[in-house]
């Protein structure tokens, strides 16, 4: 195992699992006893140790907590509970382990982008930050129920089902949790509430800024250069700007737009002519693998991972960066999540404040065209958390939903299973709703707080698996607004403060005056990227179809191969298809990788492609010079 880490109990038992982890040349840290406390090994994060007295406390990635300043904090920690007080001092997106005279609590993140698995070993129970190292060590096959949910439904499943290892015996601990052992005991305890809604769209903005302003100016300092997206997003732009007061020699990236009615270019000429220190590097289309590219290669081994059209050109990517000297890169994911709020917050401002809630209710009908009666009924009636996993599981085969139908209640959008499915792979789909539906509690209290911590946890459980593409290539993929303080800052305004149809994006907009450009901090458009997908799946489309004439996943009987090739073969006309395809090719290469059938890496860059033309992504180019610099 090239990565991960695994955090024991202070018992003879724990230390006895030490000889099954799959670590062949692991690091190990004790506890105060001498026993094994974290094996494991971590190339591409920071770890912070630390102790004082009875106690002993480690941070695992991006914090900028030192080892004086963790051994301070130790030194008020004389039990367990009072690890409590230590979380708040803790800025960033890490994993924080104590252990405090032979007990032991190990959490991860809030936003769910530093998750916490647990498992049994010999009666003990063990936690990582892997899922698979777990399954290593235990020797768990792979969970078809968790599985097939996956190849039906994919990136439609939310949390927590998404979050469900595919690994038989394998379990995800909700991120407002923390595991605790007392000895032989263990059990499960709540951490963390969600913060009043105590802060106007002024005084929020403001938090917005000096959390953003902070993440990035108190991270460690990299080894190698930093590196930063800059799309032409507000996201990327505004982390970009902020990263360039403290970097001068800030590296921005870009890939090239294919569509010509993208006007992202634009936007991100316009940030880089006013980032004038910086390096700005744009990898133009034809000098990028196709989208589709490279369908056999596993893109995550840990779990399958659904967004894996793009992996070849990541990795791409990441390698480009890495020769450039980037060791951290800045990556605007998580700002859709926190800053374009679901319209589930429409049910508590009708409750509290009518007239407001129904000036936003005639807005959306107007401009986005939702059936009135519909929208007020569902606002009157959200239904529950339960019930919105039931029906999923009911109607897992009936037919979609009209597109403009809002979703208003305790989940996301109507899950469907993808058309080649078959009946047993249906079947055990809609038993893992039906699980999820007895274990599916609410987020917070109010649908607002609740539908946003749904979102966000939803989409960290595909960035974490992101991130592994970049460490292959030696760079940390750094996401800065789902630190917790961040998060923190946009759940203490009120949702429908920075909510609505009319602006994009105001809070962040507004947290960003006089540090990025007006131009671009107003921006109301965003680019399309529908022209990529087709000319790739064109492009990939014959590869696609080797990996499917020979799957794993329909040895198993949970897709249909001939149903899969008849809907490749009709024209698509939106990109339905594409994403429940992208989503089972990320089933099936790694199921491939699990049982030891696939390949876990890209071809060399100088393979040529499958339509015969010679690859002309490697970096340098064939004649010595490097992509494209503005």
């Amino acid at each position: 195992m090239s990565a991960g880490f695994v955090v024991l109990p202070d018992t003879a038992d724990g230390a006895a699992v030490r000889a099954l982890l799959p670590f062949a040349d692991a690091q190990v840290v004790p506890h105060a006893s001498g026993r094994p406390w974290l094996v494991g090994r971590w190339p591409h994060d920071q770890v912070t140790v630390a102790a004082a007295g009875p106690a002993r406390l480690a941070v695992i990635g991006p914090c900028p907590v030192t080892a004086d300043r963790l051994a301070r904090l130790a030194a008020g920690v004389s039990r367990l509970p009072d690890v409590d007080r230590v979380v708040p001092s803790l800025r960033g997106s890490c994993h924080l382990v104590a252990s405090v005279d032979g007990r032991v609590r190990f959490q991860g993140s809030l936003s769910g982008l530093r998750r916490v698995f647990h498992t049994r070993v010999n009666g003990v129970r063990i936690a990582a930050d892997r899922s698979d190292v777990l399954a290593a060590a235990a020797g768990s096959g792979v969970d078809e129920e968790a599985l097939a949910l996956r190849v039906a439904c994919g990136l439609q499943v939310p949390y927590p089902a998404n979050a469900r290892s595919a690994w038989s015996g394998v379990a995800t601990l909700a991120p407002d949790t923390c595991l605790q052992w007392d000895g032989d005991r263990d059990r499960e305890v709540r951490w963390w509430q969600p913060p009043p809604r105590d802060r106007s769209f002024e005084e929020g903005a403001q938090g917005v800024r000096d959390a953003l302003t902070a993440v990035l100016e108190q991270r460690p300092p990299s080894e190698g250069r930093l590196s930063a997206d800059l799309s032409g997003g507000l996201d990327s732009t505004s982390l970009s700007f902020l990263a360039a007061r403290r970097t001068p020699e800030l590296l921005t990236f870009r890939w090239g737009e294919a569509e010509a009615g993208n006007d992202d270019a634009a936007y991100a000429g316009l940030a880089a002519g006013l980032l004038d220190r910086a390096e700005h590097l744009v990898v133009p289309q034809d000098e990028l693998p196709g989208i589709f590219a490279d369908p056999a290669v596993a893109a995550a081994t840990e779990e399958p991972l659904s967004l894996t059209r793009a992996t070849a050109r990541i990795r791409r990517s990441a390698r480009l960066l890495a020769g450039h000297g980037s060791r951290r890169h800045l990556a605007g994911h998580g700002g859709d999540e926190l800053f374009s709020p679901l319209p589930g917050y429409l049910h508590t401002l009708m409750r509290r404040h009518p007239l407001t809630a129904l000036r936003h209710v005639r807005a959306y009908c107007a401009l986005t065209r939702w059936p009135l009666r519909a929208t007020l009924a569902e606002i009157a009636n959200p239904g529950t958390c339960t019930g919105w996993w039931r029906e999923q599981a009911e109607e897992l085969t009936a037919p979609r939903p009209p597109q403009r139908r809002p979703t208003l209640g305790w989940g996301l959008g109507a899950m469907r299973a993808a058309p080649w499915t078959t009946a047993r792979g249906v079947e055990l789909a809609r038993a893992a709703l039906r699980r999820a539906a007895e274990e599916a509690r609410p987020l917070a209290d109010d649908l607002a707080t609740h539908t946003t911590l749904l979102v966000v946890r939803s989409n960290t459980f595909g960035y974490r698996l992101l991130a592994g593409l970049y460490a292959e290539a030696g760079v940390r993929l750094d996401m800065p607004y789902l630190d917790d303080t961040v998060l923190d800052a946009v759940l203490r305004v009120p949702a429908h403060e920075h909510a609505g149809p009319w602006r994009y994006k105001p809070l962040l907009a507004a947290a960003m005056r006089d540090i990025v450009p007006d131009a671009v901090r107003t921006r109301s458009t965003k680019g399309e990227f529908g022209e990529d997908i087709r000319r790739g799946l064109r492009r990939n489309l014959p590869a696609v179809l080797d990996v499917c004439a020979d799957s794993e996943l329909a040895a198993r009987g949970l897709i249909d191969p001939a149903e899969l090739r008849r809907r490749l073969a009709l024209p698509q006309p939106d990109n339905t298809t594409p994403q429940a395809l992208e989503n089972l090719l990320g089933c099936e290469t790694w199921l491939r990788a699990a049982t030891g059938r696939g390949p876990t890496a890209p071809h060399d860059d100088r393979t040529p492609h499958t339509d015969g033309t010679p690859d002309r992504n490697s970096a340098p180019h064939s004649d010595g010079t490097a992509p494209r610099k503005v």
